[in-house]
């Protein structure tokens, strides 16, 4: 069966698996925090045609990767937004380009409402998003981690580069 991106909206049944991932993911940005509250969090992101979105890339009717268009990621970075955020593919669906076309998919959202660049910030995936054209903003540190911020000025040839 063909893998597709759909509207998280669309899938609410995924919503605890993906909150599940996203917690043991990125714990360190709110630590001690219960599995509950991720999920919570993640169910408000389910708009379409908004900010907030979310999307799941689905295989065989079930959850293989997620990706949000949020305002915003970083309470240290208010003047920065829209983001992209909260790329996740399961680890045993890596390297089938299920991440790219999770980013296509949010890119064109940002397209259909006029956005003309996001924004993301990674600790160690820095390389994949450059080689899908996302340049380097700056470096900083945040929850003592050592991340970059990158952005992505949308054009005719998203997912391209």
């Amino acid at each position: 069966m063909k893998m597709r991106i759909e509207y998280l909206a669309d899938y609410p049944d995924f919503v605890g698996t993906l909150g599940q991932w996203h917690q043991q993911q990125w714990a360190y940005l709110k630590p001690g925090e219960h599995v509950d509250k991720w999920i919570v969090e993640l169910r408000s992101f389910c708009g379409r045609r908004q900010i907030p979105s979310a999307f799941v890339a689905v295989l065989d009717d079930q959850p293989v990767g997620s990706a949000l268009l949020i305002a915003q990621d970083m309470d240290s970075q208010n003047d920065l937004s829209p983001w992209l955020a909260s790329v996740f593919v399961a680890p045993e669906c890596r390297g089938q380009q299920i991440g790219s076309s999770l980013l296509v998919r949010v890119a064109e959202e940002a397209r259909t409402l006029a956005i003309p660049r996001l924004y993301l910030f990674t600790e160690d995936a820095r390389s994949f998003y450059e080689r899908l054209g996302w340049q380097v903003l700056k470096r900083t540190t945040y929850f003592d981690r050592n991340l970059v911020i990158l952005y992505w000025d949308i054009g005719p040839q998203i997912g391209q580069g």
